[in-house]
């Protein structure tokens, strides 16, 4: 009790994600009720000196209903015509509930795109600390009107994730129609208990969790654990919470125990790593040999001579992998050549990139400040 009351108290920029079911009644409609009592509660934490940021689901799931869909399409067209439709009457119960409580709401729609790319990564962030500095919250959802899935987040408790780390916020709260993550699924095992609190991270939480989400939306316990993952990056821990407890975000911010913190045990990394590493699809990677491995790890740029293939096909500047020769993810960062000039001196010394390209810009594949490790990250 002592130890949340604690993170609650140090905490100034909250991130809050509402899954589908939560925001329209488990599919019937955007449930106005429950959206005013949220809204209600971001007062509260705005009048304790708190910003706020809503990440939230529930497009889709509502046009289905507007549209007069039977059950959640499959049709990537339907979908994004679900998207469009819903997302007006998501907006309208927002700004109606936002306005009747004296707080001006905003709305940002982002893709993984709008993410990868350092420029507009950099121009969401001063958007949203713009916002937050004239006391807007921000309601940000996947522009999923749009997406496809080369540049999709995929779901909105990773796009939480993404958020919390875009403007380095001290915790992600998920609200979900789960009372938090439990031993086993207590759906099936009686004797399942709740966890109140574990590091993020945990190899043991991933183990524990599974299974997809509900019919109306795409999460489950899996991608709300990889979520706390993802946040403790940039330092936030993470809640995850029935958003049917009453004044749920009152009482956590009071110093209540209520569903599971993950605690971020982890230093915090850089904004440049911490983008680097939020990418979700990369365009290319490289195998490196265990010698390549051991020097990154102590700090060190990869060198072509520890590269052993190069795979893909990316541009100078793009961020790419870097796999050790068992499959497993050791870092990533900018890379200093095309795939194509990388191929031509995967293997070579220093040396000899002269004589086999033609000039010297550099001598790394990818400079030790423009990389950040991975540790089972993704």
């Amino acid at each position: 009790m002592k130890e949340n009351k604690e993170i609650w108290e140090k905490a100034k920029r909250i991130v809050v994600k509402i899954g589908s079911s939560l925001v329209t009644n488990e599919g019937k409609g955007v449930d106005q009720e429950a959206i005013n009592r949220w809204v209600s509660q971001f007062r509260h934490l705005q009048e304790q000196g708190k910003e706020v940021i809503l990440v939230s689901s529930g497009a889709i799931a509502e046009g289905v209903v507007r549209l007069g869909f039977e059950k959640r399409p499959t049709e990537i067209h339907e979908l994004q015509a679900c998207a469009a439709v819903g997302q007006m009457g998501l907006a309208h119960a927002y700004e109606k509930c936002f306005a009747a409580h004296d707080l001006v709401a905003a709305q940002l729609l982002l893709t993984h795109a709008d993410l990868a790319n350092r420029e507009r990564y950099l121009n969401a962030r001063h958007t949203l600390l713009a916002l937050l500095k004239l006391k807007a919250v921000p309601i940000i959802n996947e522009n999923d009107t749009v997406i496809t899935d080369e540049i999709k987040v995929g779901d909105n408790d990773t796009l939480g994730a993404l958020t919390t780390n875009l403007v380095d916020a001290d915790i992600l709260v998920i609200l979900t129609d789960q009372e938090g993550m439990f031993t086993a699924d207590p759906r099936n095992d009686p004797n399942a208990e709740l966890i109140s609190r574990a590091a993020a991270g945990s190899a043991d939480l991933e183990s524990m969790a599974g299974g997809a989400g509900s019919s109306i939306g795409k999460g489950g316990m899996l991608t709300k654990i990889l979520a706390a993952k993802r946040a403790a990056r940039s330092g936030a821990s993470t809640v995850i919470v029935s958003g049917r407890i009453p004044d749920v975000l009152v009482r956590l911010s009071e110093g209540e125990s209520l569903g599971t913190l993950l605690v971020s045990e982890s230093e915090p990394l850089s904004a440049r790593r911490q983008w680097m590493a939020d990418h979700l699809q990369l365009k290319g990677y490289c195998v490196i040999d265990e010698g390549a491995v051991q020097a990154i790890r102590k700090g060190k740029s990869l060198l072509p001579i520890g590269v052993k293939s190069v795979q893909g096909e990316f541009l100078k500047g793009e961020v790419i992998s870097c796999f050790d020769q068992e499959g497993k993810e050791v870092a990533r960062g900018l890379s200093n050549f095309s795939a194509e000039t990388a191929r031509k001196l995967k293997g070579k010394h220093s040396s000899e990139i002269e004589d086999t390209v033609g000039y010297i810009e550099r001598q790394e594949l990818i400079h030790h400040d423009n990389m950040v490790l991975i540790q089972s990250a993704n």
